[in-house]
């Protein structure tokens, strides 16, 4: 039996119990999978006791495990509880994914509130599509993000509602009622690429995809050079080059939630939630249809 315990490995253990597994505890702990199996096999050495079985597919605690679990619980909570009364806390990181304009307008006030409420833990952020950053969430690699939810069926809380708007460029011609209307969209998969093609499905317009793009900045640069038409969710000012079609069927509009990785301290996820709903509430304008509108990228 061993005369000690490794704090790190003690952390490890913690992880994959709050992570639900393996490979999303070690994106958390920002080490590789073999690293954080390592830290197993070295505890299941001095401890002398098998602290996981198979089950199926996956990996569950052992009755003995989950009394090492406990025991690994109190040893961080006295351990912790005792640098923070020393003041020799070291700073975390915390990780905030955002879609490309919400990074923009929602990202200074997050970290703002973030570096006021947690002054010892720095902050970084992961700009991309709603579809990776769910995904990066998911497995640990993001702490928390703002994504768009077309479906209004997927995961997290709602921070704010953005109505959608069709964006052309100021030269576009619709086309005649016998030939296909152009879409310029996100590459698949992508809420608001199927929310545009069921609305006009629904108002009888036959449609191909023109042009599409990973980006937001590649689809707007699509529709300024005359690809086609883009649905995109709408908060303020109009975008340069472009101009707003209230010809084409009203799309509704589509949910901003914040999403947020198992495990993160329940702390950052309502102060990030405050800030979130606190800047809608400062800006009702962005959650009505306006005259001029920006985009946020999906």
């Amino acid at each position: 039996m061993t005369n000690s315990l490794d704090l790190e490995h003690l952390r490890t253990l913690i992880a994959i119990a709050e992570c639900g597994g393996f490979s999303k505890a070690a994106a958390v702990r920002h080490i590789s999978q073999p690293a954080l199996s390592q830290h197993v096999r070295l505890l299941e050495k001095g401890l002398k006791r098998k602290l996981f079985e198979r089950d199926g597919r996956t990996m569950r605690f052992t009755p003995e495990g989950e009394k090492v679990l406990a025991e690994a619980r109190t040893i961080l909570e006295v351990h912790d509880a005792a640098i923070r009364r020393l003041n020799a806390v070291q700073g975390s990181t915390i990780v905030v994914g955002s879609t490309e304009h919400s990074a923009e307008q929602i990202l200074p006030e997050m970290l703002r509130s973030l570096d006021e409420a947690f002054p010892d833990s720095s902050t970084r952020f992961e700009i991309g599509r709603s579809t990776q950053l769910i995904e990066a969430v998911g497995r640990g690699a993001v702490d928390l993000a703002f994504v768009l939810d077309p479906s209004e069926q997927g995961p997290g809380r709602t921070v704010g509602r953005l109505n959608l708007a069709w964006y052309a460029a100021q030269n576009w011609v619709a086309p005649g009622s016998d030939e296909p209307l152009s879409l310029v969209a996100f590459e698949e998969p992508c809420g608001l690429r199927e929310r545009a093609l069921s609305a006009l499905a629904a108002q009888g317009h036959r449609v191909e995809v023109s042009a599409q793009s990973t980006t937001l900045e590649g689809v707007l640069a699509g529709v300024r050079a005359g690809l086609g038409v883009a649905l995109l969710p709408s908060a303020g000012g109009l975008p340069r080059g472009l101009v707003e079609r209230g010809d084409l069927p009203d799309a509704g509009a589509v949910n901003l939630q914040l999403i947020t990785r198992r495990g993160l301290r329940p702390e950052i996820t309502e102060t990030a939630l405050r800030a979130g709903t606190q800047f809608y509430r400062d800006r009702p304008h962005l959650q009505l249809v306006s005259e001029q509108r920006d985009v946020v990228g999906a």
